[in-house]
């Protein structure tokens, strides 16, 4: 989504949709690994709701349900959703049609975790801090921001310098910015933790609240 208005971007992610349905096996099978694996990390058998802001293709949604949690993707992009739901038409995810930087329809804490994958370094610093807050507002829990680390590919770099978007500055300073969060003067997150779960990939945990 870098250096694209809303709408190039959603028609963007609508043409190559059927690009990410190819992946859909692998990238559920990874979600699901690093779930079982650092599902400690956020003590997972207190939670029961969680929502996926751009959920794409539904692959991170059906790994999620598959731990036995109630699940809601929300995306934009119409046919990414039309994959999701045909992907998980035996699950009983709901999957809605909506932009978390023009406001999420949820209530204030109605999710135990709001999760992202692959969205923030996409998005512009001031894009970044709207999802932040908005996504702070309807988890009560924890928001987990799961992108990129350090570790990227020499690819993954020149892809993003071509779009010349903010992919750089997030990737050096996700915690901090997470950190420095304010909504309504008040923090957006109590806490800030950073967990490296893939050779590329980080979890950037916002704590809500205190527990």
């Amino acid at each position: 989504m870098v250096g694209m208005t809303k709408k190039t971007s959603r028609r963007l992610f609508n043409t190559i949709s059927p690009v990410y349905g190819l992946f859909y096996q692998a990238q559920k099978k990874r979600y699901g690994d690093i779930i079982q694996k650092f599902s400690h990390e956020i003590d997972l058998s207190s939670v029961s709701t969680v929502l996926d802001v751009g959920c794409g293709t539904g692959a991170f949604c059906s790994a999620l349900h598959h731990f036995g949690l109630s699940v809601t993707g929300v995306d934009p992009a119409e046919k990414m959703l039309n994959i999701a739901k045909k992907q998980n038409a035996d699950q009983p995810i709901r999957f809605l049609q909506t932009n978390v930087l023009e406001g999420l329809p949820f209530q204030d804490n109605q999710f135990d975790i709001a999760i992202a994958s692959y969205v923030a370094h996409g998005l512009e610093r001031d894009e970044r801090k709207r999802m932040y807050t908005e996504m702070s507002r309807v988890a009560r829990l924890y928001v987990i921001i799961h992108d990129y680390n350090q570790k990227r590919s020499w690819l993954t770099s020149f892809v993003e310098w071509l779009e010349g978007g903010d992919y750089f500055h997030f990737i050096r300073h996700a915690e901090t910015e997470m950190s420095d969060c304010v909504s309504e003067m008040k923090n957006c997150f109590s806490q800030v933790r950073v967990i490296n779960v893939d050779i590329r990939a980080n979890w950037y945990i916002g704590h809500v609240r205190d527990d």
